[in-house]
């Protein structure tokens, strides 16, 4: 009987720095938007050769760790911060820049499509569902409806910025999730959509909050986010978000700064390349699997952007 050899990560990961010309701004964090952001930080660069911005790809604690103790001029978050964290980084702001997915990615060559509900799902990663054989697996692909929350989820491994699964192989970052399961028959774990899709894994398709099967693509992700009530410090999750389209492992991702800057020049640089991002930026999203922020989110954000400060001084006060 083939085991089920499942494959977690933390999702770490490490860009390179440079010296920059003249300003460098450095920024660490989540690796879920880390090819975006690349791709950002690169462009804006040739539009702005004066303005360098180096990113560190240390996961989405590392990231509110450091932007707290001010070490970076921004973090980068995929979770929102809590309320504890907030009280330690007074006047830090949460600046959505574009959605995705996590997939759950499996190596079974002759099975061209695979359905897991959340229990299913949670019983693997907890290591109670430990072949492909097992009689969950079985009752899910011919689309039994099986109860949606795990109690002992819940109560295990749980919620967080990183998790400490009980089974399975750890994987260093997206890429090192990726290459464990493409090397091993039998393997399943998670990645954020862009590397599945780039890497041509196979998608477990999930059972969302209505009760559908749902694939994991850009449409579906902008359903999760329709319903949404979004707040107006941008702390909310999509994941589970009701909606008979929406893909329930969904998320916005967060750039992390302080609302009033204490480096005139790296706080106007900071705040122009901001509003470069939700603008400009959002154009790049769908080449490389993230969904755009809808356009009455941008206007949300255009506000948030707009009250940032340097130093007291609104730094887009000349904008209008």
């Amino acid at each position: 009987m083939k085991r089920l050899l499942v494959v977690s990560g933390l999702l770490l990961g490490l860009a390179g720095a440079a010296l920059a010309k003249n300003l460098l701004i450095n920024g660490a964090g989540a690796t879920f938007p880390f090819p975006i952001y690349s791709k950002w930080f690169s462009d804006y660069n040739k539009l702005h050769p004066d303005v360098q911005i180096n990113y560190q790809s240390i996961g989405s604690g590392g990231g509110i760790k450091q932007i707290t103790e001010k070490t970076v001029d921004f973090g980068a978050s995929d979770a929102p911060m809590s309320e504890d964290e907030l009280k330690k980084a007074p006047g830090l702001v949460h600046i959505p820049t574009v959605m995705g997915a996590v997939v759950v990615v499996y190596n079974l060559p002759a099975v061209a499509s695979l359905r897991l509900s959340p229990e299913t799902l949670a019983n693997v990663f907890l290591g109670k569902v430990q072949t492909w054989k097992d009689p969950a697996i079985a009752k899910d692909n011919p689309g039994a409806k099986l109860p949606k929350v795990s109690p002992e989820w819940k109560s295990g491994p749980g919620a967080g910025k990183s998790v400490n699964w009980p089974v399975g192989l750890g994987g260093k970052g997206n890429e090192g999730v990726t290459g464990t399961v493409k090397q091993t028959e039998g393997g399943i774990g998670y990645v954020e959509l862009a590397y599945a899709n780039q890497n041509k894994l196979s998608m477990a398709d999930l059972k969302n909050r209505d009760g559908q099967w749902v694939k994991a693509s850009l449409d579906s992700v902008s359903a999760a986010a329709a319903k949404a009530e979004i707040p107006a410090d941008y702390r909310v999750s999509i994941t589970d978000a009701p909606g008979k389209d929406a893909y329930p492992i969904s998320a916005f991702t967060y750039l992390l700064l302080y609302k009033d800057q204490a480096d005139p020049t790296k706080g106007q640089a900071l705040v122009h390349f901001l509003w470069w991002a939700i603008h400009d930026g959002q154009k790049m999203a769908t080449a490389l699997d993230y969904a755009p922020l809808p356009a009455p989110l941008v206007k949300k954000v255009e506000s948030t952007l707009e009250s940032i400060t340097v130093q007291g001084r609104a730094v887009l006060a000349n904008r209008k």
